[in-house]
């Protein structure tokens, strides 16, 4: 299984980004996809979750309002539509897939490369 993330990149406070994760590979028995990220001098953290389906999506309560994880099932392809975007939110961004959400949260089975995103005040 590969993952591929898109999208990061320099953005002001208050704007928007998207990022995308593709998969490949055999992706029989993941049945969620998700976010984390890891800003510089911290441990890595969950933002969200979401199930192969597309539904029952989870966030972290610290970007709850302000992203929105989404997946297009034809591309394999998850999205995470960050808006109104805070200087905190900087940090380099991880996809990942895991078996269930609780299983992705807890230990996912497969990353992807991260993708940095920088928010300037």
């Amino acid at each position: 299984v590969q993952l591929q993330a898109f999208g990061g990149g320099l953005v002001q406070a208050g704007g928007s980004l998207k990022l995308s994760c593709a998969a490949s590979g055999r992706t029989v028995g993941s049945s969620a996809m998700g976010w984390f990220r890891q800003a510089p001098g911290k441990e890595r953290e969950f933002v969200a979750t979401v199930r192969w389906s597309g539904l029952g999506a989870n966030y972290a309560d610290s970007v709850k309002g302000r992203f929105i994880i989404y997946r297009e099932h034809a591309a394999n392809t998850v999205y995470l539509q960050m808006n109104n975007l805070k200087p905190e939110d900087t940090a380099v961004y991880y996809c990942a897939l895991g078996s269930t959400t609780a299983e992705l949260r807890r230990s996912p089975d497969y990353w992807g490369q991260g993708t940095l995103v920088t928010v300037s005040s």
